[in-house]
């Protein structure tokens, strides 16, 4: 069990449900949610569309995650039931040279975040646990910075962790999903030490579920593989830790948290995004913000109270782990 402070376990519970479980709601996306509005995808839209999903789904959620950039005005419009988390990298990674590195905003800090309500930070970093030292010893200095930081402030750091492979392009690919159960339980081994000061993982699951016997109709894993590598990742921290949708539909993330469950993962709820949402934004760029709110009101809502259900069927509580 982690001991952490009075100040970051209320602001914890802030961000969980009554049984200690993170059902938290994801719209920090910026470059992905541009692109998704193609031609629509301007600064007061971006805007408008995360205020819509803040005020109309927060009432069903612990807690959403927003961005600074896009996101101040949807962290006012949501359910005084829900906390907030803040991202505090920059989208997406620098491409000119090998290694993903990650950057912060420039004018945020964990300061400015919790001034502005935050009751939590979150940090993406991609991570390939067989990149040479030179580029992960950046990237664990990196975090250590993040970790001493959020400490500072009495905050609860949330680190991100997305897997990939150097020299493999396609992280959907059959060669990929072959590697993606080291790829994943190693990394969240090596941010789970102390130096780091995570407070909570948030995770890819450990396998690529269209490969699963009985998922897919090509078979990377049987289905007892897939379960242990599932109680492996489970096995792997001693930190509360919770599941990203990874874009993947409602329908399948809902499964794979059930098939989890039943591996015997002890995971704390997840932070889910466009498994909720993403099909609300066509009918904004189409429609305009009175259907997407009806959409949200429907669709929207019906997936993550079905979302929910699950949750509280299959996770656990991140009290559990704490001290």
């Amino acid at each position: 069990m982690r001991a952490i402070s009075e100040k970051k376990r209320k602001a914890l519970r802030n961000l969980t449900n009554d049984q200690g479980i993170i059902s938290a709601l994801a719209i920090d996306q910026r470059g992905a949610l541009k692109k998704m509005m193609g031609e629509k995808g301007s600064q007061h839209a971006i805007e408008e569309f995360k205020m819509l999903v803040s005020e109309t789904l927060t009432p069903y959620a612990s807690s959403i995650l927003l961005d600074p950039e896009y996101g101040l005005p949807a962290a006012k419009k949501r359910a005084s039931n829900a906390g907030l988390l803040m991202a505090y990298e920059k989208t997406g990674y620098d491409a000119t040279k090998p290694g993903r590195f990650p950057d912060l905003l420039s004018i945020w800090s964990a300061r400015r975040l919790k001034e502005e309500g935050a009751d939590a930070v979150k940090f993406l970093l991609y991570y390939d646990i067989d990149e040479p030292a030179e580029i992960n010893d950046q990237k664990h200095a990196f975090v250590e910075r993040i970790g001493s930081e959020c400490a500072a402030e009495d905050l609860p750091f949330f680190l991100e962790l997305v897997s990939y492979d150097s020299m493999i392009k396609d992280v959907k690919a059959k060669e990929y999903a072959k590697v993606k159960p080291h790829k994943v339980n190693d990394m969240m081994i090596e941010f789970s030490n102390p130096k780091y000061q995570v407070d909570v993982l948030k995770v890819e699951v450990p396998v690529n579920m269209d490969y699963v016997e009985g998922y897919g109709t090509e078979v990377v894993y049987t289905k007892e593989e897939a379960q242990q590598y599932f109680k492996m990742q489970s096995e792997s921290t001693d930190l509360p830790f919770i599941f990203l949708s990874a874009g993947v539909s409602a329908e399948m993330f809902q499964e794979t948290l059930l098939f989890a469950h039943e591996a015997g993962s002890h995971f704390n709820g997840v932070l889910c995004g466009r498994a909720t949402w993403k099909d609300g934004v066509k009918v904004y760029s189409d429609s305009g913000a009175e259907k997407a709110r009806e959409w949200l009101q429907t669709q929207g809502k019906a997936n993550i109270e079905t979302l929910n259900k699950v949750i509280q069927q299959t996770a656990s509580s991140c009290f559990e782990k704490i001290k």
